[in-house]
């Protein structure tokens, strides 16, 4: 299976993701792009961040009746960077078989 993966904050998700990704999913061969919702960019400051489930739930709505799956996968193992996502993203994969 081929996965392109778009992390962000997605504060809040919008035609521009959804555009990109499912450009992406065409131009890549993609099976599906999964959204990587950050519980916090450590680049950017916390101030006008919406709640992590309000971001969460903007991203659902705007990848609805598409092969865009949103993920908390970082908020569930504790990253903020993205090379220890993708790292233990491998990892799984990996262990998985």
């Amino acid at each position: 299976m081929r996965i392109g993966l778009l992390g962000g904050s997605f504060n809040p998700a919008h035609r521009g993701h959804r555009r990109m990704s499912l450009a992406a999913l065409e131009a890549l061969g993609l099976d599906e792009v999964w959204w990587l919702v950050s519980p916090g960019n450590p680049l950017k400051p916390a101030t006008g961040m919406a709640p992590y489930a309000s971001r969460i739930a903007s991203a659902r709505a705007m990848a609805r009746r598409s092969r865009i799956r949103v993920s908390d996968f970082e908020a569930r193992i504790g990253t903020r960077y993205t090379v220890d996502t993708v790292t233990a993203l491998g990892r799984g994969m990996t262990s998985s078989g």
